[in-house]
């Protein structure tokens, strides 16, 4: 038995000893109530201390076999707690197992050991309506979770529908107006897109296809969406091939660069941004824009996480780049930030894919 564990169970015993304090009290007073008895009738002592003695030796004994049957039911009690989703599958509800109260000692119920006394096998029951009320419940949210997640992608497929009818309407268009219309459709593509984002991250049914991708065409494609704002802002797009294969999600990684450009592009002025990769896999954004502020760097991709940059802007909702941790987190890549403000900000993406190979 090794300290930590030896620690454990003296601690346990010094604790049995502590419960059984009355009782052990009680036995002593009785003693002593036996023996100044014995004594003011002048009757020898003997008469008390053997029985007495007798009595404390089988108590021990008693007490040491009821200790190590209870340190036998604490460990295996531990044990269900090391696993909550476990022990909550393994507790059956009262309608599944038909409890009925208990009225024998030596009787069980689920996972539990073997109830002594009633006041165990009606804790064991609360444990078992407290299962079935967790389970409804959870089984209710589950419900009205799936239920959201079919409303909006309902509303995802009906919202694009007007989009793409403005776009065609405007693609004959060519002026200053068409082309900032062309923007603010692009951008509520973007915001949809982050909705479905969104509500899909911790969803038990996800759409991730792992496969070996082309880096550069994913890159092509998610700059050939912000091609218009380069041109119209006049901002230079200094992209160098990668010439690599990763292992990801073409379409997840996509929304991640795209989500990464539009920040970039939202709080660049003037500059450009610069795309390229460092050895081995480690793919690289760099902007000449406002920068980030060092006390605002390190929770950048906090939930809901907005900093001076955000609250000067007052649009900025603080979950772009938490959805760009979580999806990078679920694709298997890592992704960090280096910046100083007035000197621009550079995104970092991890691809390297160890974990997960291609479908």
């Amino acid at each position: 038995m090794d300290s930590k564990n030896k620690t454990e169970s003296i601690g346990f015993y010094l604790r049995y000893l502590r419960y059984h304090f009355r009782g052990i009290l009680l036995y002593v007073v009785f003693c002593v109530i036996f023996a100044v008895v014995f004594a003011l009738y002048h009757l020898p002592l003997g008469a008390v201390l053997y029985p007495a003695l007798l009595c404390g030796l089988l108590g021990l004994a008693s007490f040491w076999c009821d200790s190590r049957r209870i340190y036998r039911r604490h460990l295996q009690l531990e044990r269900l707690q090391s696993s909550l989703e476990t022990l909550m599958e393994a507790i059956p509800t009262q309608e599944a197992s038909g409890w009925q109260p208990v009225r024998q000692a030596d009787s069980a119920w689920g996972p539990f050991p073997a109830a002594d006394n009633q006041a165990e096998a009606d804790y064991q029951r609360l444990c078992g309506l407290l299962a079935a009320e967790v389970a409804e419940q959870t089984a209710l949210l589950n419900q009205r979770y799936d239920d959201m997640i079919d409303y909006y992608t309902v509303w995802v497929h009906q919202i694009k529908t007007p989009i793409a009818s403005i776009r065609l309407n405007m693609q004959n268009e060519d002026s200053d107006f068409a082309r900032l219309v062309g923007e603010d459709l692009q951008r509520i593509e973007q915001y949809v897109e982050m909705v479905m984002a969104f509500l899909r991250l911790d969803s038990d049914s996800t759409d991730y296809v792992f496969r070996s991708c082309d880096l550069d065409g994913v890159l092509r494609q998610a700059v050939r969406k912000f091609a218009p704002q380069f041109i119209r802002r006049n901002l230079r797009l200094n992209y160098t091939p990668t010439d690599i294969s990763v292992v990801t999600d073409e379409k997840w990684l996509c929304f991640v660069i795209e989500q990464i450009l539009s920040n970039s592009l939202k709080y660049t002025r003037t500059g450009g941004i610069d795309i390229f990769l460092k050895a081995p896999k480690l793919l690289c954004i760099r902007d000449t824009g406002i920068g980030i502020a060092p006390e605002d760097l390190p929770r950048i991709f906090e939930k809901g996480y907005t900093g001076y940059n955000g609250r000067a802007d007052k649009k900025a909702s603080g979950l772009g780049l938490y959805l760009c941790r979580r999806v990078c987190e679920n694709l298997g890549h890592s992704i960090f930030a280096e910046s100083a403000p007035g000197e621009g900000t550079t995104i970092f993406i991890d691809l390297e894919q160890k974990a997960i190979r291609p479908e």
